[in-house]
């Protein structure tokens, strides 16, 4: 009856980009087969920023039950020392309900929204692809450009952030990789212009990303809108392109998708596909080399239970994390014990008489 805790670092230790791809991929595939039940999301706003609650269940080698809970608060990092997301993971086993492990929530979200990118771009962007631009050079910025070297030989990047210190940051860890090229606000378009994949995930809540600032045949994946009030692009961009979601009643709710709709510049019918149904090959992804494809991705709860339980298998298998019995009785009843104390308050009763 033990529930294994994982902290963050266990999680770090635990979790590839590679295999966490692979499983993200296999999730998806697997809620277009209809054989994973509709993830479930819910979203409580607050002053600074907002909390969600992110839930599914999918069956791999066995059944799980994932319920993550999240903050979201964009000022923590220099207000509070904090990060912007915080978090835990609940674990569970679909046969019996059993609790199984609560872990860390920040490294999971980090790397399974890095792994839709990656899984997205193997399947939408252009074969040919060598140049990308990433704005916003945080957690997510880091992750994003570790999937995409993974499906495509990129040797060139732009790199765009509010904050210098993040995008010399990111080039440092990144230079010798590839050509990463710092970039401001105002050099941005021209960026985009001669980028072949565009990787949006930031917190900004107006969007930045201009149609006539796209090229054709560019990828776009718009990460950064997983609540109503975030947005990164124009509506029109999506409006007068290939539009496929990660899960698009998801997507109507807080995506990208959310305000192109409530632009009245597009409807829901207007959504190409799910990414699941490009990687079950029930509908095409890519068609041409000019079209320009907008994968909207919101992260949904799958990919959590995707990532969790991986994290939750290699654990045990090598004995990593602590142990808490949440369900252990520790007031125990011992009829001796009682008729002892009852004594003894009747002894007290002679001195004190107390009611």
């Amino acid at each position: 009856m033990d529930t294994l805790l994982l902290s963050r670092r266990d999680v770090a230790s635990l979790l590839t980009i590679d295999e966490c791809m692979n499983a993200v991929e296999n999730a998806f595939g697997l809620y277009a087969e209809g054989k994973a039940q509709p993830p479930k999301v819910l979203g409580l706003p607050c002053d600074h920023g907002g909390f969600h609650i992110k839930a599914g269940v999918l069956g791999i080698d066995k059944g799980y039950f994932v319920a993550k809970v999240n903050a979201n608060f964009p000022s923590n990092p220099k207000q509070y020392g904090l990060p912007t997301i915080q978090g835990v993971i609940v674990v569970c086993d679909t046969i019996n309900g059993r609790l199984l492990a609560l872990m860390d929530s920040i490294e999971i979200t980090i790397i399974r929204t890095g792994a839709a990118t990656g899984v997205a771009a193997r399947y939408l962007a252009a074969s040919n692809a060598t140049i990308a631009t990433i704005c916003g050079c945080g957690n997510q910025g880091r992750i994003s450009l570790k999937a995409l070297l993974k499906v495509r030989r990129l040797d060139k990047l732009f790199a765009f952030d509010i904050d210098p210190d993040q995008m010399d940051k990111f080039r440092k860890e990144f230079g010798g990789e590839l050509e990463i090229i710092p970039v401001e606000l105002k050099d941005l378009p021209l960026a985009l212009r001669q980028s072949h994949i565009a990787v949006t995930c930031t917190t900004a809540r107006e969007p930045f990303i201009h149609a006539k600032d796209i090229e054709p045949g560019t990828f776009i994946a718009a990460v950064g809108a997983d609540n109503e009030d975030k947005c990164e692009l124009f509506p029109e961009l999506l409006a007068s392109n290939k539009v496929i979601t990660d899960i698009t009643d998801q997507c109507v709710s807080i995506g990208e998708l959310h305000h192109a709709i409530e632009s009245k510049l597009m409807t829901r019918c207007e959504v190409h596909a799910e990414i699941g149904e490009v990687i079950a090959r029930q509908k095409r992804g890519r068609v041409s080399d000019e079209e320009i494809i907008i994968f909207d991705s919101t992260g949904t709860a799958l990919q959590d239970v995707a990532a969790a339980a991986i994290v939750y298998e290699k654990a045990i298998a090598n004995g990593m994390g602590n142990k808490m019995n949440f369900s252990e009785q520790h007031l125990t009843y011992n009829p001796d014990e009682l008729n002892k104390n009852e004594r003894d308050i009747k002894a007290l009763r002679r001195w004190f008489p107390f009611r």
